[in-house]
């Protein structure tokens, strides 16, 4: 975990791409070292029972692929260094594990509903319905 924190230390985003490919191969290099700190994420906010390594790592890159469509090379360096800023954050433990779950494992489309429940279809229920409300 320490180690993972070194890493960070020494890796920082350079303030301007000279080239759209060179924004690309630092958007790689962050993508490796998120990889490589997942495993200490899932030690620190103890995610072993919630979630797999490889459904970060896939949550990793569908943040990464929702902006792909972005050609300025400044755009890029001001979204790595927000998402340097996130690893840091999150390896940190300045965050809580109820944020990672929210934001990383259950995404952004929420909680699904797996038994959707119907107020009244119970037997149980209908009756209790007509015996207490006039």
């Amino acid at each position: 975990m320490a180690q993972v924190a070194q890493v960070l230390k020494q890796f920082r985003v350079q303030p301007n791409s000279t080239s759209l490919e060179e924004a690309r191969k630092r958007t790689f290099e962050f993508f490796k070292l998120a990889c490589r700190s997942i495993p200490s994420i899932m030690e620190i906010y103890t995610l072993e029972d919630v979630v797999h390594p490889s459904q970060l790592r896939a949550s990793v890159l569908a943040e990464i692929r929702k902006n792909a469509h972005i050609t300025n090379p400044k755009v890029i360096d001001l979204l790595l260094f927000k998402a340097m800023e996130e690893l840091k954050n999150v390896v940190d433990h300045s965050k809580q594990r109820h944020h990672i779950i929210g934001q990383y494992v259950v995404g952004r489309q929420g909680l699904e509903d797996l038994a959707p429940t119907d107020p009244g279809t119970s037997d149980y229920l209908k009756k209790f319905y007509n015996s207490n409300y006039f």
